[in-house]
């Protein structure tokens, strides 16, 4: 009874994360069909004098959301090529599927290159065991090397992401979204990014600096008003 509890509930799980995964996809094609009416949309909320600045900051999200796609498809690659080199020189069969399978889930941050060994492991089983470690050791050491060298040149020059905020992010949205913030979370950092640079960083911070007096002392009227 446990085992078909068990089993039942990793069915549900699986069909929620692909129901949401789903959603994702469905609400991501909507808005690229046509961003303009959402685009419009959100830069309402902002005061009449912000609202072109917030156009601008927009248009710098689109553009750091094109170089981590960039990015990723690059990263993509190098796992793909690099798994089939691998598995060619293994003499594993399936060469080009298990390469490209590789390159596909990479997209999926810490599970998908543990999802993407199963399969090659287990032809490489039947062929013989020693392959099956080969291929483990072989995608351990292409990991490493994506993890370790590509991924932080790579991101550090198309999104300019450090390392240690790339792991936050992703800890902070799976802790808030599961399965799926994992998956959302480089893309979603970017444009938290994006918006901690251009809106507080140089709008605020960098202005304060420039007209200490002018800011201040609007500071100060509004504390002060608030205290009536």
């Amino acid at each position: 009874m446990n085992v078909v509890q068990g089993v039942i509930n990793v069915f549900s799980d699986s069909i929620n994360v692909l129901l949401k995964l789903l959603l994702v996809i469905v609400l991501t094609l909507m808005f690229l069909i046509n961003p303009k009416p959402y685009a419009q949309t959100f830069i309402r909320c902002f005061p009449g004098f912000y609202r072109r600045r917030a156009r601008q900051i927009l248009a710098r999200c689109a553009t750091g959301l094109g170089n981590w796609t960039v990015a990723a498809l690059i990263e993509m690659a190098f796992i793909a090529l690099l798994s089939a080199i691998g598995l060619w020189a293994l003499q594993v069969p399936l060469v080009l599927a298990h390469a490209v399978i590789a390159g596909l889930l990479n997209f999926i941050p810490n599970i998908g290159p543990t999802l993407s060994v199963v399969l090659p492991m287990s032809v490489a089983l039947l062929d013989a065991p020693w392959k099956a470690i080969a291929v483990l050791i072989l995608y351990v050491v292409i990991q490493n090397i994506e993890n370790y060298w590509l991924m932080p040149t790579v991101m550090a020059k198309q999104v300019a992401l450090l390392p240690a905020f790339t792991l936050i992010a992703q800890i902070f949205f799976a802790s808030l979204f599961g399965a799926l913030g994992l998956l959302m979370a480089i893309p979603l950092m970017v444009v938290v990014k994006t918006w901690v640079e251009e809106a507080v960083f140089k709008d605020i911070l960098d202005e304060w600096r420039r007209r200490p007096s002018s800011i201040k002392g609007q500071v100060k009227m509004l504390a002060f008003s608030r205290l009536k």
